[in-house]
């Protein structure tokens, strides 16, 4: 199966915008709450608070809200999967960068914090979503927030997910679908 993208664009007069744009300061709030809980960890014991741990004190941690505020609880569990690839990634520089120094200008750094008034892409997978009728249909959290699939009109499309990612002063939809594998053409000299 080949994964394919499909993008639409939010403007800023959309009734919808302001809702969205929150959505995806609470997901930055929550993947800075992560990574500082992990960073401290690090720091303080040489301790690598992995996916599941830091999903289980976030979703218990009383004094911060910022999971509970997510629309629902799966986008909160796809932001701190994508925290925990950027540790993974970072922990596999470090590792390449002992063996091969030459191909790195200094020692990789830990992830960073985003920005305090920035914005950080919402996840919501097709358990969230769910595509009838040609139309991706998001939780009621979305106050009846739909966006028509082109993709539905090609044969054995399955829909996987729907990103919400902050870019400029809009907001990109990406719904991601998996298509089956297209069988390449001999060359012919010609393309």
């Amino acid at each position: 199966m080949m994964k394919r993208v499909e993008h639409h664009r939010l403007k800023p007069s959309s009734p919808f915008y302001a809702m969205l744009r929150e959505f995806c300061h609470r997901s930055k709030n929550l993947y800075n709450h992560g990574n500082f809980l992990i960073r401290q960890a690090f720091l303080a014991d040489g301790k690598w608070l992995r996916y599941g741990e830091i999903d289980r004190l976030l979703k218990g941690d009383a004094d911060y809200p910022d999971y509970r505020e997510m629309p629902t609880a799966q986008t909160a569990q796809q932001t701190l999967r994508i925290l925990d690839k950027n540790w993974t990634s970072f922990f596999a520089a470090i590792k390449d960068w002992k063996t091969h120094p030459e191909k790195y200008k200094g020692r990789p750094k830990l992830p960073k914090y985003k920005p305090k008034d920035g914005y950080f892409p919402l996840v919501l997978t097709n358990q969230n979503c769910k595509l009838k009728d040609g139309i991706i249909r998001f939780p009621r959290t979305f106050q009846g927030f739909t966006v028509k699939a082109a993709f539905v009109g090609q044969p054995d499309a399955v829909f996987k997910q729907a990103r919400i990612i902050p870019h400029g002063g809009e907001i990109c939809i990406e719904l991601v679908y998996e298509i089956p594998e297209v069988e390449e053409k001999a060359d012919n000299g010609k393309y």
